[in-house]
């Protein structure tokens, strides 16, 4: 015998999507969702309330861990594409992975019960011929923007949806896990002790080293991913308004002259806020934004991301990336800044010099010289990206445009899963971001609601 049918651990937007669409399918198996993080009441971070100035390491952090994962205090922002964010529709195919999207996508904005959200494109505008002209390429896509302060009231009211009928254990952590007969035996930090014949990972990519864990401890190949290092960018909101009141988040990837490596933008936020992030103890960078004109900066940030993968022998690219966040974290106590005339100037940026910027950051790190952390490839990198961003919209080179860092995106090894999301061990299920097979809210939203319904069918 068991306890539960289906025990997912994690309860991010794979997890919580999995366990809406349970609910809402009215099934009669018994689900129990674990997460170390809290329930969505409880997640606030102290920096965003006013509390304290900089990153108090709170554990666990409630910005990256409980319901709704990393995304419910992001900005909310929802890209419905598979030209980025993962590659779920080579698992189930390009139709059914767009049509899980539109789905997330009625879902949400039927818990928001507002109908004034606009659902913005590419299709419509001429800024993809600009970027041509200029050798970048905009990639395809359609974006809903809910906004911080929506999205964490929007998953709420799932939470409330699903809460009597799904199980849910939070600030718990699964420290083992076992297999005998067909039944999986978890033990938790509690040092309690559940039961299940199918086990969903789902821990997001605050859990990757975890799920790489588990999945050598029974036998499941994976495969080293990549890992994207770059810099949050910050500059008046002016000088990308034609592009984002436009198509909101422009994703534009460019080939550098220099070292042919690929750069990209990623998390554009206009009129948003620049945050911190702490992912297994390391501080990051990362953007917010709102859809309240209130709560609304001046200024419009997103980050320049160069991909790094490697070859043999060196197989750790998430340690890579840690490596150099700790450096920032060394040398700034956490998030480093600094201008752009600075950096190629090659000076640090000082309190003084700080002082005299015209762009007011809207994070309070440490001035310094980023050239002391980021390796020169990738820097070069970064400021040939500026340059050329200065072609479509002039200002983005700017020498009080700011730079932030060091922002990394941590990517689960790729598991080896089938067109199921299940391994090759018997009811062991593996989907959203930390299965390296989604790398977006979009995605792994939509993973989670087609495991949902796999998992309905057995």
């Amino acid at each position: 015998m068991f306890d539960y049918d289906v025990i997912a651990i994690g309860a991010g937007a794979a997890g919580a999507f999995m366990a809406y669409e349970f609910k809402k399918l009215n099934t009669d198996k018994k689900i129990l969702v674990i997460d170390e993080g809290r329930a969505v009441s409880n997640r606030t971070c102290p920096i965003t309330e006013g509390k304290v100035d900089h990153c108090i390491g709170c554990k666990p952090c409630n910005i990256m861990y409980g319901f709704g994962g990393a995304g419910t205090l992001s900005d909310g922002k929802y890209n419905i594409t598979t030209n980025f964010g993962g590659d779920l529709h080579q698992y189930i195919g390009e139709d059914k992975a767009m049509e899980l999207m539109e789905y997330v996508d009625s879902v949400l904005m039927n818990f928001d019960g507002g109908d004034d959200l606009t659902l913005y494109s590419t299709d419509k505008n001429d800024l993809k011929t600009k970027c041509l002209r200029h050798d970048l390429h905009l990639l395809d896509a359609k974006v809903r923007h809910f906004g911080t302060e929506r999205n964490k009231v929007i998953l709420q009211r799932i939470y409330d949806y699903i809460k009597d009928d799904i199980d849910f254990k939070f600030m718990t952590k699964v420290v083992d896990v076992s297999y005998d007969d067909g039944i999986y035996k978890l033990i938790t930090d509690d040092n309690k002790t559940y039961t299940c014949k199918n086990l969903v990972l789902a821990s997001g990519r605050s859990g990757s080293k975890w799920i790489s864990e588990i999945c050598e401890k029974f036998g499941v190949n994976t495969k080293k991913n990549r890992v994207d290092i770059g810099l949050r960018i910050e500059l008046p909101a002016e000088i990308f308004k034609h592009i984002t009141d436009d198509v909101y988040e422009a994703k534009i990837m460019y080939r550098t002259k220099q070292y042919n490596d690929i750069v990209r933008t990623f998390c554009m936020n206009p009129y948003g806020q620049v945050v911190t992030e702490n992912t297994n103890g390391i501080l990051t960078v990362n953007g917010h934004s709102y859809t309240d004109d209130s709560l609304k900066s001046q200024n419009t940030n997103f980050a320049l991301l160069v991909t790094n993968k490697f070859t043999e022998p060196f197989e750790d690219s998430n340690e890579y990336g840690e490596s150099i966040a700790r450096l920032s974290n060394m040398l700034g106590g956490g998030v480093l800044m600094q201008r752009f005339g600075d950096l190629v100037k090659g000076r640090r940026s000082s309190k003084r010099r700080m002082a005299k910027s015209f762009t007011k950051p809207t994070l309070n790190a440490t001035a310094g010289d980023l050239s002391l952390v980021m390796p020169k490839r990738q820097l070069d990198d970064i400021i040939e990206m500026i340059y050329q961003l200065d072609k479509i919209a002039p200002g983005t080179a700017n020498e009080d445009t700011l730079l932030y860092g060091i922002e990394v995106k941590f990517y689960n090894s790729l598991v080896d899963v089938d067109s199921k999301f299940e391994t090759t061990m018997p009811g062991l299920f593996c989907l959203g971001d930390g299965s390296g097979v989604t790398h977006s809210l979009s995605q792994a939203s939509a993973s989670g609601v087609e495991m949902a319904r796999i998992l309905t069918d057995r």
